[in-house]
Formats: C-alpha cells, structure tokens, sequence
C-alpha cells in the first residue's frame, strides 16, 4: 500500500476515536505503528518520515478546524 499524507489524516482521527476522543502525541503515534506497521513499512521512504509528517498533518487537521491541541494536557482532541 502506498501511504499518501490524507491516509495520516484518516489515522491520526482514528487514533483519537480509539482513545475517546483526546489522546498525546506518543499515543497517537504507537496506535498508528500497532494498527499500520505493515502499511508503514511498505510505503518506501514515508517509513523514514512517517512521524515527523504526522505532526504536520496533525497541524492541517488543526487549521481545517477537526482537531484541537489541549492548553493543559497538550493532547490532541477531536474538535466537536
């Protein structure tokens, strides 16, 4: 499977939904690498990128207005 930049969209959601909604960074990222490794590691070199891009990513969720980052916590959170 390629791995394209709106597939780290679909999962950083899909991580939030998995944690309720609010999840860290690390979290995040380990639900990604737990339920996408395979899909990771056949993406080329995305597999040497995949957590930095994920961080901007999560910045264009931000902007379209899906995604918040808490004050407190720094979690990220599904925007209502």
């Amino acid at each position: 499977m390629t791995v394209h930049l709106t597939d780290l969209q679909e999962w950083i959601m899909q991580a939030l939904d998995a944690n309720g909604g609010s999840a860290t960074i690390v979290q995040v990222a380990k639900w990604i690498w737990d339920n996408k490794e395979a899909d990771l590691r056949n993406s080329g070199d995305r597999f040497y990128r995949w957590q930095y891009e994920m961080r901007w990513e999560a910045q264009k969720l931000r902007d379209l207005g899906l995604l918040e980052k808490d004050k407190t916590t720094k979690n990220w959170v599904k925007s209502r």
